[in-house]
């Protein structure tokens, strides 16, 4: 009974065992590679193949995964490090560099760590860009700073199967003195803008009141000599309109002289006058001669238009 008890336990674990070793054997021969990542094989030591995203198969016990490297953009923090720049200012320096895994093969096997390696390399290309600078343009040109710092990386890492999008200067420290300095120059600079502006303002402000006064005055005698002209218009609307009254008064007179009733009213008139001047005459002198004809009308008219010629003449 033991023999037999034995026997069927040995049948029942040999296909068990098997069975446990094709599960092994099939789950060390399939890889699933995620995406944006490659996998270098190798193969007895010695590469083999680089296997992309998706569904991979390997022999077990010979393949191996050798590197497991990462084909998204990477950000790497560059350190602060010295610098001294074209005009002998030394500088404390730190970025952000920017990169990607273009040939998973060259990121292997051209060099040891590429992300120490490539880190090293922007720091010491950053020390030589700046060295090729001033201060003032480091502030001023720190977009070009950066673009030259890429193109000289990417020049250096290519064997590496590198590429470099972009590398961004964080901070530029300059050394106490120099900041104080600058802060100074700075003061000054915004000193003489509020100067500048400020006189500026003056100016105008001289300007415009300028222009007032002129635009005033200009204003002020073209509204006096519109008053003469209109002052002058009337007047001699006036005069002429005077004239024309006198005309027609005249043609009247002289249409009524013409009639009997006229000469009557003339001598009358004369007549009135007449007296009136020898009562003028009377005030100044206690006697007055009249001629032997005065009680005849046409003495007396002539003898008053004596009498008002004389008066005329002595006025």
């Amino acid at each position: 009974m033991d023999i037999v008890q034995f026997l069927l336990d040995y049948l029942i674990t040999v296909p068990v065992a098997l069975l446990i070793f094709a599960l092994l054997f099939l789950k060390s021969s399939v890889i699933f590679v995620p995406q944006n990542r490659a996998y270098i094989i190798e193969r007895f030591g010695k590469y083999q193949s680089t296997r992309e995203a998706g569904l991979n198969f390997l022999i077990p016990l010979i393949d191996r995964i050798a590197a497991d490297r990462s084909l998204k953009e990477q950000a790497v923090d560059v350190p602060k490090q010295s610098a001294i720049t074209k005009d002998n200012i030394s500088l404390h320096v730190d970025g952000v560099l920017y990169f990607r895994v273009l040939d998973p093969y060259k990121a292997t096997y051209g060099v040891d760590d590429y992300v120490f390696a490539v880190t090293q390399l922007s720091q010491t290309t950053m020390r030589s860009e700046l060295g090729k600078m001033e201060l003032d343009k480091t502030f001023e040109e720190r977009d070009a700073l950066n673009t030259n710092i890429v193109s000289s990386i990417n020049e250096a890492s290519g064997p590496w199967g590198i590429q470099v999008l972009r590398y961004e200067i964080k901070d530029i420290i300059p050394p106490q003195s120099v900041m104080e300095a600058m802060e100074a120059q700075m003061k000054a600079e915004r000193v003489k803008r509020a100067q500048i502006l400020e006189s500026e303002g003056d100016r105008q402000a001289a300007i415009n009141r300028a222009e007032g006064e002129k635009q005033a005055i200009v204003l002020s005698a073209e509204a006096e000599k519109a008053e003469q002209v209109l002052r002058a218009e009337g007047e001699a609307k006036a005069i002429i309109a005077v004239a024309d009254a006198k005309a027609q008064a005249l043609q009247t007179i002289g249409a009524q002289a013409n009639t009997e009733d006229g000469q009557k009213a003339i001598q009358l008139d004369l007549a009135s006058k007449a007296i009136e001047a020898k009562q003028a005459i009377a005030k100044e002198s206690s006697m007055v001669i009249l001629p032997d004809n005065a009680t005849e009308a046409s003495a007396l008219v002539a003898q008053a238009t004596s009498i008002i010629n004389q008066l005329n003449k002595s006025v």
